[in-house]
């Protein structure tokens, strides 16, 4: 796949472009032709890339979030999760692929895994409708809850979506009611949850994924309670301002964790984790694995609570 470089990567861009040049040169000229050139250009490449990922702002954050190759779901349980048996299907009404999991072993352990997958094709994106569910997605995740629950087995989720999706054959299904069982369904599990946001983390439909005991986020991940193109709509009567909106609603990991949001950021290869995909699954892996050691200890009753007490907190301001 052709690699795809956004606005303020044209640099690197131009310097990789280069580099393709010279590669090909140097395979009509012989070996090490053009050895040194290549090197000192691909030296330089990397220099602008860990320049222009140290100080990006929040709308750049958004792009690289949304970047049609960085890992999504199938990535990661490809990557890191072992012996995978995906379970389909609500048992009301169909199967939604916006949401995927199943069973499977994370290092060794048993777990249920599941998340939104938005696809890295068209003809993937519409299968999964770009990561937006239904409401027999969300069905679909209670019953894995469910399941997990009665097994005694750990939940991993990996959050990635614009939002769920807003049709009308959604809404008459209940999609504002799925939503908020599934949402209710994270609160109450008795077993560890651990929710990571790999990409976009979308209003209700994200959340519904992410009630958990702690929620992560990669370096370059956004969550927010609507996306920056809606809140300019709502705000300024202007979708085009979304990225003034992005700057003013504190969506990068980096506010999400001051205000209390998140618990975890976990760090991206220099250029974000569409540049390395194999460095961005080990970083998350260790940190899940980390996590989940932590909560190893907790009973039913103190997983719950820890939870419930996680959200409250949550916007709350103590009175003096």
């Amino acid at each position: 796949m052709a690699a795809h470089y956004l606005d303020f990567e044209r640099p690197i861009a131009d310097l990789e472009s280069k580099i393709e040049e010279l590669s090909k040169l140097s395979e009509t000229a012989g070996p090490g032709a053009f050895e040194l050139e290549i090197q000192a250009l691909r030296d330089r490449a990397q220099e602008l890339r860990v320049e222009a990922y140290a100080n990006l702002d929040a709308w750049q954050k958004t792009m690289v979030a949304r970047h049609p190759q960085r890992p999504h779901l199938r990535d990661y349980v490809a990557g890191l999760i072992e012996e995978f048996v995906e379970l389909r299907g609500d048992r009301k009404f169909a199967d939604d692929q916006a949401i995927v999991g199943g069973l499977g072993r994370f290092r060794g352990q048993p777990v249920v895994v599941m998340g939104h997958e938005k696809g890295h094709d068209t003809t993937t994106r519409l299968k999964h409708n770009f990561g937006m569910a239904r409401p027999e997605g969300y069905r679909k995740a209670v019953r894995l809850m469910d399941m997990a629950e009665r097994f005694n087995l750990p939940v991993i989720t990996f959050v990635d979506t614009a939002g769920a999706y807003p049709g009308l054959g959604a809404e008459e299904r209940g999609q504002a009611e799925a939503i908020a069982r599934s949402t209710e369904r994270c609160l109450t599990l008795e077993v560890p949850m651990i929710a990571t946001i790999v990409g976009e983390g979308g209003s209700g439909g994200a959340i519904a994924l992410a009630g958990a005991n702690k929620v992560l986020i990669l370096e370059h991940s956004i969550y927010s309670v609507i996306s920056p193109e809606g809140a300019a709509s709502i705000l300024w009567r202007d979708g085009a301002r979304a990225k003034d909106a992005a700057t003013q609603m504190r969506i990068t990991a980096q506010d999400l964790i001051k205000i209390g949001i998140v618990d975890r950021i976990i760090e991206e290869p220099a250029g974000g984790a569409h540049s390395d995909h194999e460095a961005a699954l080990k970083a998350v892996g260790d940190a899940l694995e980390e996590e989940l050691k932590a909560l190893s200890g907790l009973d039913s009753a103190a997983l719950k609570k820890q939870r419930s007490d996680r959200f409250y907190a949550i916007g709350h301001v103590g009175l003096q």
